[in-house]
């Protein structure tokens, strides 16, 4: 039996009547395959889609790390503006559209590693398509060429502290000082492993090797720059997956934030848009994790010419900011998690705000949002999608909103 794809799922994949799910289809094509509860395996094109081209990397079909390589580049854009397009539909929400920032191929600069020990040494990769088998990747077009070195690092630390029980998560972090290394999942810290890590981080010229969030070894600071400042974030901390999408989130930030002197950040990270923004004007930066609001004020004591920077470590889910601590700004830049910020969004609403710029990775929940702050007398002005993760589903944006 064959089946007519009619449209792509928010995981990319293909959806027929049923709904079928298909993996790695495209609108318009008739496919064929084995029926597994509603999704279609050993999928066979019988119809291709004129917007089928041939997927960029030879590790496509097997590896879960991208899901629409076989799609050509203006109909992910499409795909990815049109998530959006319909979150914000749902809640009668029309806005302008900005041009997509896509980040070109081996841009990334931070990535997981699955890695395991083998009978004769190990391997390290990224899982499967909907498996849990590690894929080696050594071709991969994703990541950028020096974040590829985290592979074999992940490999010789499955091989020498990985267990037999289940894979080692290797998260490497490209720095201006080299790689950052965080490994979790494998054998317990002990005295001959501290030891023993030490050694490795020496002999794979790490800048960081950590182990369980816990630092065993900084042979260099693993140094990250925002604008103007240097900063060496504490191990595992967020960092936007790309040089050019943080930079198109930034300048769209900027934008939205033009001639505000006074501006709160929440959920601030490391200080990504903070720093930045404390060139302009002066900044208070809020963020749930302490280690990472110390980071941000090394960073900023430590550069030249730019205005105050103030810190806060405080759970914005459970004690927002209220009206009275928002009242001295004049504008605000906000990145929640996916969740969003309701809470928080609902005392920028009620301390009127005249500015907001929103960042989200989550289109649902920042639509969610961005309808209550125009019931409350808000327009959104505009939205640019981000895609940082390039021939992924994920789908990234930045919008201003701006009281009436």
């Amino acid at each position: 039996m064959s089946h007519l794809i009619e449209r792509l799922g928010h995981q990319g994949d293909g959806i027929a009547a049923g709904p079928v799910f298909a993996p790695m289809t495209l609108p318009g094509e008739r496919v064929t395959g084995a029926l597994d509860g509603q999704r279609l395996t050993d999928v066979r094109i019988e119809e291709p889609s004129d917007r089928r081209v041939a997927p960029p990397c030879r590790h496509f079909k097997a590896c879960g790390g991208c899901q629409l390589q076989h799609a050509d580049d203006a109909f992910v854009a499409e795909f990815k503006e049109g998530v959006v397009r319909a979150a914000l539909k749902a809640h009668g929400i029309e806005t302008t559209f900005l041009p997509i920032a896509t980040s070109p191929a081996q841009a990334r600069r931070r990535a997981t590693f699955s890695a395991r020990r083998t009978k004769k040494a190990a391997m390290a990769g990224f899982h499967g398509r909907a498996s849990d088998v590690i894929i080696e990747i050594p071709d991969c077009r994703l990541l950028h060429p020096d974040l590829m070195r985290g592979i074999p690092v992940a490999e010789a630390l499955a091989q020498q502290a990985g267990t037999r029980k289940g894979a080692l998560d290797v998260a490497v972090c490209l720095s201006r000082n080299g790689l950052d290394v965080n490994a979790s999942g494998g054998k317990a810290l002990d005295g001959p492993l501290r030891a023993l890590l030490a050694q490795m981080a020496e002999a794979l010229d790490l800048a960081r090797l950590s182990w369980d969030g816990e630092v065993i070894a900084m042979r260099q600071a693993p140094v990250q720059r925002f604008g103007a400042a240097d900063v060496t974030p504490p191990p595992g901390a967020f960092l936007q997956a790309t040089p050019q999408g943080e930079a198109a989130l930034l300048a769209d930030v900027s934008a939205a934030l033009e001639g505000a002197t006074r501006v709160v950040d929440l959920f601030a990270g490391c200080g990504t848009f903070a720093l930045p923004l404390s060139e302009m004007a002066r900044v208070h930066a809020v963020e749930g994790d302490a280690a990472m609001t110390e980071a941000m004020d090394a960073g900023w004591r430590k550069a030249q010419g730019l205005k105050q920077l103030s810190v806060e470590a405080r759970d914005l889910f459970r004690r927002p900011l209220l009206p009275d601590e928002l009242a001295k700004f004049d504008g605000a830049v906000i990145d929640p998690p996916r969740a969003g910020a309701e809470a928080q969004m609902a005392q920028l609403i009620a301390a009127k705000l005249p500015q907001i710029a929103y960042v989200s990775c989550n289109p649902v929940t920042f639509a969610r949002d961005a309808a209550a702050a125009v019931a409350a007398g808000y327009r959104v002005d505009a939205v640019r999608v981000v895609d940082q993760f390039r021939w992924s589903s994920h789908v990234e944006l930045v919008a201003r909103l701006t009281r009436i």
